[in-house]
């Protein structure tokens, strides 16, 4: 099993930056994406960003100019940028990660397994 701990959420005024990271940790052969989804108040969960294990990354248009992620593969770590924050990144980020298991390293088709955070909260004031 994979387990995900973020942290770095915070109250930052409007303009400023803040950085989230998120930590696997567990029994895996492979974590393949990592990315960060957030939900506002009476919103659906949206995707922020997602980077895969060789680096290619994809950010939603929100805030692909001010957001930038990032990744330690060494440390099973993914990072989130945030800059000129608006009221409107209010919301629980969450890090998400598609991992493979030691138990499907034989498999011809390994599952794509998904486990998530307990998220952090971003609090942006005007």
């Amino acid at each position: 099993q994979v387990h995900l701990v973020e942290s770095g959420g915070d109250l930052v005024k409007a303009g400023g930056s803040l950085s989230l990271s998120c930590a696997a940790s567990g029994r895996f052969f492979r974590i393949n994406d990592m990315g960060w989804y957030r939900q506002a108040p009476g919103k659906q969960r949206e995707l922020v960003a997602i980077i895969s294990d060789n680096g290619a990354k994809r950010s939603a248009d929100a805030v692909k100019d001010r957001f930038t992620i990032s990744r330690d593969n060494a440390k099973n770590t993914v990072y989130l940028q945030m800059n000129n924050l608006k009221p409107e990144d209010t919301a629980v980020y969450y890090c998400n990660a598609i991992w493979m298991s030691i138990d499907d390293i034989r498999q011809t088709k390994p599952r794509n397994l998904e486990v998530w955070g307990q998220g952090t909260l971003v609090t942006v004031s005007s």
